[in-house]
């Protein structure tokens, strides 16, 4: 069975004579047929700001900022970047901070302001393969990644934290900048909903794990690290869980210095396969492709039970290399279960993300 199947009707006429459906009826679900060309829901319901002003995602692993105090953000405060010099102000300023070669310049004494840091700078590394194109239940996979993306964003976010993107294609990686403020992340969002949909079978042999890596190699500043995908790789018709999947010694390295979230994006039917009769089940990054008869209730189980086994081995592997965990499923309330995830990830953060022995917190 391939490993992110997208569904198609057999060729000819439907079953028992039926006319054929309206396609302008069916929604996202008309995703299965062909790409969908451009966002399946718009940002102000992908993006729903004021349903998460209560929650904070618990950061506990230590990040360049946090050698100088918790969350200082743009505030006057101890930083590690020299700033302005201005005239010493007696009473006032710590005269550590004294400005020896501008005062000995001006004759007048000066001191040395730093700026203060930016504690968090959050990179969300998105998967916009062909597997993440389709969806059938009200939104497709990959603008359900921008959803958990943008609520993250909200929820990690504080005065002066930066947030950073990364779109991950078939054949290479867009980078989009780090930057502070709710203006910023909103852009952010927009550009990822605008970028332009990959279709099937295009070129490129960029794997999710050479997508981790160069995550890993380009954004040195320890922070906090998201990966949004279904993991699935093309080709990859393993479901031993004791076989670790291609990706997962890239994430190991990167939660060695980060405290990673890895968001897996999926849709109901492709846990649970419908009964429509006879489905041809393609594979939109490989040539595979196979008539199946989901009618037939033993085929179907075997089928569901096959992909319960991929999702398992998927969460073992995630587990194994030390990362937050969250599935989101096309057919539920992502921001309630991003809600209940974070409640609860308060209690196991500490021990989820501890580091290795012998690297520091």
């Amino acid at each position: 069975m391939t490993q992110h199947p997208s569904f198609a009707p057999p060729p000819g006429p439907p079953l028992g004579g039926a006319p054929a459906p309206n396609r302008s009826d069916v929604g996202v679900a008309a995703t299965v047929l062909a790409a969908p060309t451009g966002p399946s829901l718009p940002l102000n319901r992908l993006a729903p700001e004021a349903a998460l002003r209560r929650l904070e995602l618990t950061i506990v692993r230590r990040l360049e900022g946090f050698l100088h105090g918790d969350h200082l953000g743009l505030l006057p405060g101890p930083g590690s970047d020299a700033n302005d010099a201005r005239i010493y102000q007696p009473g006032q300023d710590d005269v550590r901070k004294m400005d020896w070669a501008v005062t000995a310049r001006t004759t007048v004494p000066h001191v040395r302001d730093t700026m203060a840091d930016r504690e968090l700078e959050v990179w969300a590394l998105l998967d916009v393969t062909p597997s993440m194109n389709w969806g059938t239940d009200g939104v497709t996979k990959r603008d359900l990644g921008i959803a958990a993306i943008a609520t993250i964003g909200f929820l990690s976010q504080k005065m002066g934290d930066r947030f950073g993107g990364m779109l991950m294609r078939q054949d290479s990686i867009k980078r989009l900048p780090a930057r502070s403020g709710r203006s910023a992340l909103y852009g952010l969002l927009r550009t990822m909903l605008d970028e332009p949909i990959v279709p099937d079978h295009a070129p490129g042999e960029l794997t999710l794990a050479a997508g981790i890596e160069q995550l890993s190699r380009t954004q040195r500043r320890r922070g906090m690290r998201v990966v949004v995908s279904d993991f699935l790789s093309p080709g990859d018709a393993e479901l031993d869980p004791n076989v670790s999947p291609d990706w997962e010694r890239a994430l190991r390295r990167l939660s060695v210095r980060n405290q990673v979230l890895c968001v897996e994006v999926v849709d109901s039917h492709e846990l649970e396969f419908p009964d429509v009769g006879e489905m041809l089940i393609k594979d939109p990054e490989s040539n595979f492709a196979r008539y199946v008869n989901t009618g037939d209730e033993k085929a179907r189980a075997r089928m569901n039970a096959a992909s319960a086994a991929q999702r398992e081995r998927v969460a073992i592997a995630l587990r194994r290399a030390g990362v937050g965990h969250i599935q989101l499923r096309t057919d539920r309330d992502w921001v309630q279960d991003i809600a209940r995830f974070v409640l609860g990830y308060r209690r196991v953060a500490s021990m989820l993300h501890a580091p290795p022995q012998g690297v520091s917190r």
